[in-house]
């Protein structure tokens, strides 16, 4: 609760500081971390996310004008939003900057019958940018959830992640999957949530044991998925499932793959092999959590790892090392299991570590990384969180 209250307490002063008031809505959303499941999600398959103790909160109040005028702490701009439902998308994703999303989302909740008047706002957020995170689903769902206080009108939860989903899709020129806003809306505080993202049904596992913490280590490389490889990853896997004859690869089953190899190139072949084995991990992973055999669920991150790096292509030198570094530790030294979170390219990694190792195996990771490479990961433990809430007003 101290991140959070000093993010609370730091919003609260930008307001005033930028408008010379007192803001009358505030919300909050949480960044997620995702356990296992990559790259499933736009192919109907399974994920298994957690929100993690890392928040964007939006605050607002009334506003004497035509438009929203919205305040970014982490920019240091201000940015003019319109509310008359004559917002359009940028143009190409090179004009698409922060408040492209903050619009987007304004347009989306419009559309669903979330009119609001004149407002300013301010976002401040602790969820790190550009590590896998999903800043940017924090970010949209927190919007999404002022509008609902501000306008005094409550939308289905799910409906609400689909249309920040929507306006990344429009607005910020990015096709990304639906866990992202999913875990952001609907996370239940000390549960991880095993998404069926074919029938949006979440289903809550409980993660309660206190003697296992989720680590995630932020190799402090940036990566940039709307840059293209996301979108070339996703257009393989369609690829990929039309030869194999299933409307998504979640219908795919290793022996069907093996069975079409010859229709398959190399490449074809070897992301569709990602998906497929990727979604029975995601299940399993699930099933030894509610067992609390976090060896098993160690070991499914580690395949899933070695599986995005050779097959998927999406870990980075820097990513495969903090694994190795984990993996290195082994369950003696603290770690049950690592791997990369995110859409990949760069980002973090996630590994459940034993609570009581968390400090030494921070320490560890944090020496061997830099004495590699220079940099200095940034390192932090979470339990799971809760998801989008009305912080004041209604």
């Amino acid at each position: 609760m101290k991140l959070f209250d000093t993010l609370l307490s730091e919003t609260r002063s930008l307001f005033k500081k930028q408008f010379n008031t007192e803001p009358v809505w505030l919300a909050s959303a949480p960044g997620r971390v995702n356990l296992i499941g990559e790259h499933t999600d736009y192919n109907d398959g399974f994920v298994f996310p957690m929100a993690i103790e890392r928040q964007t909160i939006m605050a607002a109040a009334p506003y004497d004008g035509k438009t929203a005028k919205i305040y970014s702490a982490q920019s240091g701009e201000l940015a003019e939003i319109l509310i008359d439902g004559t917002s359009q998308p940028p143009a190409s994703k090179e004009k698409v900057k922060w408040h492209s999303y903050v619009q987007g989302v304004v347009a989306f909740c419009i559309e669903a019958g979330l009119q609001p008047q004149p407002f300013c706002a301010v976002i401040h957020s602790n969820v790190p940018l550009g590590g896998g995170l999903s800043s940017s689903a924090s970010l949209e769902v927190s919007i999404a959830t002022v509008l609902e206080a501000m306008t005094g009108k409550r939308i289905d939860p799910v409906q609400k992640s689909l249309l920040c989903q929507q306006a990344e899709h429009k607005y910020a020129h990015m096709p990304c999957g639906i866990m992202d806003q999913f875990i952001s809306a609907l996370a239940k505080k000390d549960h991880a949530m095993l998404l069926d993202c074919r029938s949006q049904v979440p289903k809550p596992i409980p993660m309660s044991d206190t003697g296992v913490s989720v680590l995630i280590v932020n190799s402090n490389k940036k990566h940039e998925l709307a840059g293209g490889e996301y979108a070339e990853r996703r257009k393989q896997c369609e690829e990929a499932a039309q030869i194999l004859e299933v409307s998504k690869l979640r219908d795919a089953d290793p022996v069907r793959l093996e069975t079409a190899r010859d229709k398959l190139n190399d490449l074809q072949y070897r992301r569709a092999k990602h998906v497929i084995s990727e979604d029975l991990r995601t299940r399993k992973a699930a099933d030894a959590l509610i067992a609390e055999d976090w060896a098993a669920c160690g070991n499914l991150m580690y395949q899933s790892h070695f599986s995005m790096c050779t097959d998927f292509e999406i870990t980075t030198p820097y990513l495969d090392l903090l694994v190795s570094l984990a993996r290195w530790l082994g369950v003696e030294g603290g770690v049950y299991g690592s791997r990369m979170t995110g859409g990949g390219f760069g980002g973090c990694t996630v590994s459940l570590v034993k609570t009581d190792k968390v400090e030494e195996v921070s320490n560890k990771i944090r020496e061997g990384y830099k004495a590699v490479t220079g940099i200095e990961p940034t390192i932090f433990a979470t339990r799971p969180a809760q998801g989008a809430a009305v912080i004041e007003g209604s």
